[in-house]
């Protein structure tokens, strides 16, 4: 244990080593179901099922272990969603490439990724942004993973007139769908009640046991007959499934599987380019919510040693392309570990050994079903949403873009479209608020306002 608390610095960073273990399994659960959409969106573009499952494994283990040991953050690494969908369904099936040149965009990516980082430009773009702009960030990423979470939950679905709406349990019940889909929604309603309640009584670990008790509830219903599996509605059995025994799938049929023939090509740029930039401001945009909610900035609105939480990105993003998966980010999901009590790479550190164990143990993890974990993600929006608290609203110039920025994560499903739209925001409105009323811009700023504004009439 003292060699643990050398290593990590557990008492400068006011912590031990059971907050640390309880919160790194917490965010393994958040984040496990990686390992199970993966395979299921990359196989789309026609890459084996099984070694993308071993190489997502093995890039979010190499990529949370470089997080511990360049960083000690307690931030996990893994394939990103919507950069996989990118992958599968833009890159490969709409314009036409295989998905081995594909992995060679986002081999690239991350290679021009470990550049810019060794060059203090991703570190400076984290710098410049406002501490108003990142108050925002913090509070929006808290609504978007808690709007994940109702739709993980499906509590909350799609609807052709108003776009979403909420679960209908009558219609549920009049349609037969209650004890598939129905079950798993109220089941999830109870999970959110346990976790709050394990809150307000100060329970260690209530995000976590707030998961478990919702997945062991779901057991208990399905051995009863209340949850009753549909693998066509893609509701599964709750129990793990051993049948096959343990074995680990094979990595040959994606391994260093890169196709560079057509490199040099305009659009080939343009799939680079998208992938840099969803992955860099998605990265920039966790680092900065769950670093604030973590109260690791410093009065500057800097994080220390993010340089080496930069570099462990971009090295996973290139090391995950030769294992065979789409671009490695740093998983907003790493908010409910902090929320747990995490503050160091002891935290990592437990995420990547559980990855590993996922290695030989996937019916365990791929057991636990989405609206177990959904109810931790709503309570860690919860958590984040609180970060409003600190932003000026009683100054336009603030909070405006402050507002805007919040409002975009959510509406349009991405981090970095909402700071996209806070930078510009933020940009305009202090260029014409005169100068009395006008906050101090960096160039940053007007270059990063530029770009995003390039962005959108080009891409």
């Amino acid at each position: 244990m003292n060699a643990l608390d050398k290593f990590f610095h557990l008492k400068e960073n006011h912590t031990d080593v059971k907050t640390e273990v309880i919160a790194g399994v917490t965010t393994f659960m958040t984040m496990a179901y990686i390992l199970a959409v993966n395979p299921s969106i990359l196989s789309a573009a026609g890459m084996d099922n099984g070694a993308v499952f071993t190489a997502t494994a093995l890039a979010s283990l190499i990529a949370t272990v470089l997080m511990a040991l360049f960083s000690n953050y307690p931030f996990a690494l893994a394939p990103g969603m919507g950069l996989n969908a990118y992958f599968a369904y833009t890159v490969v099936i709409n314009m036409g490439y295989t998905w081995e040149m594909a992995l060679a965009a986002v081999f690239i990516e991350g290679l021009i990724f470990i550049l810019l980082s060794l060059t203090n430009v991703r570190e400076a773009i984290f710098n410049a942004i406002p501490m108003s702009l990142k108050h925002a960030v913090s509070a929006g990423i808290g609504l978007f993973i808690c709007f994940i979470g109702l739709q993980n939950a499906k509590l909350v679905t799609n609807s052709d007139s108003t776009l979403v709406t909420i679960f209908s349990f009558k219609g549920s019940a009049d349609s037969g769908t209650f004890f598939t889909e129905g079950i798993t929604v109220l089941l999830a309603i109870i999970g959110v009640l346990i976790t709050a309640i394990l809150i307000v009584k100060k329970v260690k670990g209530h995000i976590l046991l707030g998961i478990l008790a919702t997945w062991i509830l779901g057991i208990i219903c399905q051995l009863v007959g209340l949850y009753q599996p549909n693998a066509e509605m893609g509701f599964f059995s709750l129990l793990p499934d051993f049948s096959n025994g343990i074995a680990i799938p094979s990595l040959m049929p994606t391994l260093l599987a890169l196709d560079f023939s057509r490199a040099l090509s305009l659009d080939f740029f343009v799939v680079i380019f998208a992938f840099l930039f969803v992955d860099m401001f998605d990265t920039l945009g966790t680092l900065i919510g769950v670093a604030s909610q973590a109260d690791m900035l410093d009065e500057n609105g800097k994080l220390p040693k993010i340089k080496g939480a930069l570099m462990a990105d971009a090295i996973g993003t290139s090391v995950g392309a030769l294992l065979g998966t789409s671009t490695t980010t740093t998983f907003v999901e790493s908010a409910s570990g902090v929320s747990e009590g995490g503050r160091t790479g002891l935290t990592s550190f437990v995420v990547a050994i559980l990855f590993g164990l996922a290695l030989f143990l996937s019916p365990i993890f791929l057991a636990i079903p989405s609206f177990a974990t959904a109810p931790a993600l709503i309570i860690v929006g919860f958590l984040m949403i609180s970060a409003v608290l600190k932003i000026n609203f009683a100054d336009p110039t603030q909070g405006i873009p402050a507002f805007i920025c919040i409002i975009a994560m959510p509406f349009m499903y991405s981090i970095s479209e909402g700071i996209a739209m806070g930078v510009i925001s933020y940009v305009i409105i202090n260029l014409v608020a005169g100068k009395e009323n006008r906050k101090s811009i960096s160039i940053v700023m007007y270059i990063l306002a530029v770009l995003f504004v390039l962005k959108y009439i080009f891409l």
